[in-house]
C-alpha cells in the first residue's frame, strides 16, 4: 500500500479516492441479486423515459419530481435524515426561509450520482460544471450531473464549453436555484476537497446554502471513475439506503475589497508578493475567507476534515489504481 501513500492526506491520513468496500453478502446472495434483477428491470425503464422523453415534455416541476422520486424509491432510498442549522425537529415547515429558495446556490458535497438526483428531486435547481481554478461554470443537465460523477475529473474545460459566470445563471433563471459542486470531482465523502473559485461569482447578496449528503450504506460513493456496475450493484442489490443531508445556515459572498494604492519601485517587496500569490491563487484574502467559509460549514455538516488533495492528485491516483487493476 506504500504506492498509495501519495494520495493519503498529509495532515489526517485519509484517503478520499479510494473506493468503500462493500460488504460480503455471504448466504443472502441470493436474495440480493433478487433485488438488484428486480430493480434493474423497473429502474432502467423509468430513467430512459425520463431523461429521453419526460423531462423534456412541459409536465412541469411537480411532474418531474414524482419521476424522480421513483426513480429514488425503486432502489430503495427510502429514508431521509433530514437536518438543517437553526430548526428543530417538526418545526421546519415554519421556517422554509431556511432552505435553499429561487435565486439561492447550493455548494454541495459530491460523492455519487445519486447527489444531483436528491437534489433535482428536491429543490430542481440548474445544475452546473466547475473547473480547478476557473470561476465561470458549464451549465449541466441533471444527467450530465450524474454522469459526472462517474467519470475522471477534468482540470481545464473542454474547447466547445460555454463558461458563464453563476451570476448570469440567476438573471436567466429567477424561477430556480442553482446547484454547484465545488470540489469538481466525486469522492469516498471521508473528506472535502479544496474549493475551486466558482463561487465567488455568486452576488454578495445572493445566499449561499451549504449542502452535505451521506450515505448508509456509504458504498454507493463513486470515487474511482469507470465503476458503472459496482455502482448499480451496490445500489440495487440492498433492502434499503440512508441519506443524512445538512443544510447549513446561508452564508454570503464577502464584498470586494479596495485595491490597496500601488507602492512605487522602492516600495515593492518582491518577496512579499510573491508570498502573497503562493498563498492565495488568484484569489484576494477576502475571497479566500468566502470559499473557505463554506468549505468549513460543509467539513462540519458532513462530520468530516478539510484535506489537501485535489483533482490533479485524482488524476494521478486513477493512473496507478488502473494499473493495479489491469
Amino acid at each position: 500500500m506504500e504506492k498509495y501513500s501519495a494520495f493519503r492526506d498529509r495532515g489526517s491520513g485519509i484517503a478520499p479516492f479510494f473506493p468503500i468496500p462493500t460488504q460480503p453478502a455471504g448466504y443472502a446472495l441470493p436474495f440480493h441479486a433478487f433485488l438488484f434483477v428486480v430493480r434493474i428491470f423497473f429502474l432502467v425503464p423509468i430513467a430512459i423515459a425520463y431523461f429521453l422523453l419526460l423531462s423534456w415534455l412541459p409536465i412541469g416541476s411537480l411532474g418531474k419530481k414524482a419521476v424522480l422520486w421513483c426513480m429514488l424509491g425503486v432502489p430503495g432510498i427510502w429514508w431521509i435524515d433530514l437536518g438543517v442549522d437553526g430548526v428543530k425537529k417538526g418545526s421546519l415547515g415554519q421556517n422554509q426561509h431556511k432552505l435553499p429558495q429561487p435565486g439561492s446556490v447550493i455548494a454541495s458535497s459530491y460523492t455519487s450520482p445519486i447527489d444531483a438526483l436528491y437534489l433535482a428531486a428536491i429543490f430542481d435547481p440548474v445544475f452546473t460544471r466547475s473547473f480547478p481554478g476557473e470561476r465561470n461554470v458549464q451549465r449541466i443537465t441533471l444527467f450530465q450531473a450524474m454522469l459526472q460523477a462517474l467519470t475522471p475529473p477534468v482540470l481545464s474545460p473542454p474547447k466547445d464549453a460555454k463558461l458563464v459566470p453563476i451570476s448570469d445563471i440567476l438573471r436567466e433563471t429567477p424561477d430556480r436555484c442553482v446547484a454547484v459542486f465545488p470540489e469538481c470531482t466525486a469522492t469516498n465523502g471521508r473528506g472535502i476537497l479544496p474549493f475551486c473559485p466558482s463561487l465567488l461569482t455568486v452576488p454578495v447578496k445572493t445566499k449561499i446554502f451549504p449542502v452535505s449528503l451521506r450515505y448508509t450504506p456509504a458504498d454507493v460513493t463513486t470515487p474511482v471513475p469507470g465503476s458503472y456496475f459496482p455502482f448499480l450493484w451496490n445500489l440495487c442489490s440492498k433492502p434499503t439506503h440512508c441519506i443524512r443531508v445538512r443544510i447549513a445556515e446561508a452564508t454570503f459572498n464577502e464584498p470586494a475589497a479596495p485595491e490597496p494604492p500601488r507602492k512605487n519601485s522602492f516600495q515593492t517587496n518582491l518577496l512579499d508578493d510573491l508570498h502573497s500569490t503562493t498563498q492565495n491563487g488568484n484569489m484576494t484574502k477576502s475571497e479566500k475567507e468566502s470559499v473557505d467559509k463554506i468549505a468549513e460549514s460543509l467539513a462540519r455538516l458532513g462530520r468530516v476534515k478539510r484535506l489537501g488533495l485535489g483533482p490533479q492528485d485524482k488524476i494521478a491516483f486513477i493512473k496507478v489504481w488502473s494499473k493495479r487493476r489491469s
